[in-house]
């Protein structure tokens, strides 16, 4: 499996608008190919947008220069002389697609333009690359903040024990909000700042807790995610029917799922084996058959560090993420 680092994804998620030079240098088709030439020189550029009525007519390029000059045309109009129909970009599109442009063209830039036609931009190789390399700077110190943040949240807060509990109600057969808990409680402890290896093992837990009060119980239940300083603790707590036998449940591919919810692709039996293999402790109980309650914990502080299943040297498969 090849790696793709953070630099291949942003190419992919930045858009054109992101890393385009808003202010441009723009002509009319009026201009005459003389004033090209001392505007080329002086801005240090090679090419330069057509615009009417902030429209995209063409572009001029030095080249285009260079064959007036060898025409002696230096009083012809830019509109005589540049090259009709650009490509363009628009500012939506992703990054990836400019560098593909760059490839197949050889083109020193490209217009950015709005559904109207109208320039909103121009973009080139250095505006990528600046661009490219400011967001990883962003998101480096972003990285720092998060880090400071869990690392001191609960340093100026006196009290014997510390913690942020979040709760989430949990219906029986709702498939429609089916991850909705999972989701936020990935969201919140992102932004919290705990280690992403951390985040993504107990978004795994979590949303394989709530799949199975959803499958299994009949009167639904609560998820729960409370952060305690150096360790995260997932709680799944439902009404009901209860778990007959705990050592079975925890085999691989055993399930109780009834027939249709396997086939919307759920309930495959290996919940609860994720689940532990996600944590770095787990409990799990079911008084008298009545309710059950699951208790799964993760350290933030990076000790005892477990890999999230679902990866291809594992050869099992997950109910979801």
């Amino acid at each position: 499996m090849t790696k793709i680092t953070r630099l291949q994804e942003l190419v992919y998620e930045m858009k054109v608008g992101e890393v385009m030079t808003r202010e441009v240098i723009e002509v009319t088709p009026q201009t005459r190919m003389g004033s090209i030439r001392k505007l080329l020189r002086e801005r240090r550029i090679s090419g330069v947008p057509v615009v009417q009525d902030g429209k995209l007519e063409g572009l001029i390029s030095i080249e285009d220069l260079i064959n007036a000059l060898a025409e002696s045309a230096m009083e012809a109009t830019v509109g005589e002389k540049m090259t009709r129909n650009p490509v363009t970009l628009r500012a939506e599109e992703p990054v990836v697609m400019a560098i593909n442009l760059f490839t197949t063209h050889g083109y020193g830039r490209f217009p950015v333009v709005d559904e109207e036609g109208r320039m909103v931009g121009i973009v080139t190789r250095g505006d990528i690359i600046e661009g490219l390399l400011k967001k990883l700077e962003v998101e480096y110190h972003e990285e720092e903040i998060r880090r400071y943040r869990v690392s001191h949240i609960f340093e100026d807060v006196v009290s014997d024990r510390t913690s942020i509990i979040l709760r989430y109600d949990v219906m029986a057969r709702d498939f429609k909000r089916a991850g909705e808990a999972s989701s936020n409680i990935k969201l919140v402890l992102s932004r919290l700042g705990a280690p992403l290896e951390v985040v993504r093992r107990a978004a795994i837990a979590a949303y394989e807790a709530e799949m199975n009060i959803i499958i299994h119980t009949t009167e639904g239940g609560e998820i729960q995610a409370e952060v305690q300083p150096g360790r995260l603790i997932i709680r799944a707590v439902d009404r009901g029917p209860g778990i007959p036998d705990i050592a079975r449940a925890m085999q691989p591919g055993f399930s109780t799922a009834a027939e249709w919810i396997q086939e919307l692709g759920f309930g495959a039996g290996m919940g609860l084996s994720n689940i532990q293999r996600c944590a770095n402790e787990m409990k799990l109980e079911s008084p008298e058959q009545k309710w059950t309650r699951l208790e799964a914990t993760f350290y933030l502080d990076g000790g005892d560090q477990k890999s999230a299943p679902g990866s291809k040297s594992e050869g099992e498969k997950t109910d979801g993420f």
